[in-house]
């Protein structure tokens, strides 16, 4: 359950291409109809030395019996540049049960540096990312009406002061049924590294509303069933938005 809600945390929201004030997404995670667990973004814009930049802040977290389980409680940030949409700094606060650890890394992508305040100065990739941008990243710069179902960009990631590739896959254009009517979405999946929960590496779909751009619906293969994130709230500046 753990790594479920890290995954849902940096993962599910990342697409969200709107920008205001303020932007809210709010996730239920549910085994059948037993939510297990919740997630929130808010989406902001900001000035990172001078420069415009945006602001993610994602939360994510067990509740009721799971939470007396696993207790997990992880907040990220990221700001990344608005232009670029390379990530400038990012903090990683996780609470896992007994688990604690907190990071903050700052990127020089001029230099290819990055650095941490766990491990200090080093070279890393070109480009780089965090777990949260690489989505952002991924829709800024792949417009879907170019992508053929199949198709897949891998980019490299850091995520607790590790680097990796992470790659993402169109899969299809759907519709589905929600609480709040039948959307068209695009299906996604991240290649996450296998383990004990999940059933295997491509086992997290999450469909994003064509035209809004918000996740609505994620489906997680587990090793004991299916789990499903459901969405709450679509907020901006306060105000519940009717998706599209």
């Amino acid at each position: 359950m753990k790594k479920v809600i890290v995954i849902l945390t940096v993962f599910v929201f990342a697409t969200h291409l709107l920008y205001a004030n303020e932007i809210s997404i709010k996730f239920h995670l549910k085994f059948g109809f037993v939510k297990g667990g919740e997630a929130e973004m808010t989406i902001y814009d900001t000035i990172f030395n001078g420069q415009p930049a945006i602001h993610y802040h994602v939360m994510g977290k067990t509740t009721g019996l799971a939470n007396k389980l696993y207790g997990v409680y992880d907040i990220y940030e990221t700001t990344v540049d608005a232009e670029t949409r390379l990530p400038v700094k990012t903090i990683r606060n996780v609470k896992e049960g007994s688990y604690r650890r907190y990071n903050e890394t700052l990127f020089y992508h001029d230099v290819d540096s990055i650095y941490s305040q766990r491990s200090g100065w080093r070279a890393v990739p070109e480009d780089l990312l965090d777990l949260i941008s690489v989505f952002f990243y991924f829709v800024h710069k792949n417009p879907f009406e170019n992508l053929q179902p199949g198709d897949a960009v891998i980019y490299p990631t850091i995520n607790a002061d590790k680097i990796s590739d992470v790659s993402i896959r169109y899969l299809r254009d759907e519709k589905i049924k929600t609480d709040v009517g039948e959307i068209d979405c695009h299906v996604l999946t991240p290649t996450v590294r296998k383990g004990r929960v999940l059933e295997k590496s491509d086992g997290v779909r999450f469909y994003l509303a064509k035209k809004d751009k918000v996740p609505v619906y994620i489906e997680f293969d587990m090793r004991v069933g299916a789990l499903k994130g459901v969405i709450k709230h679509y907020k901006i500046n306060g105000v519940e938005r009717v998706l599209q």
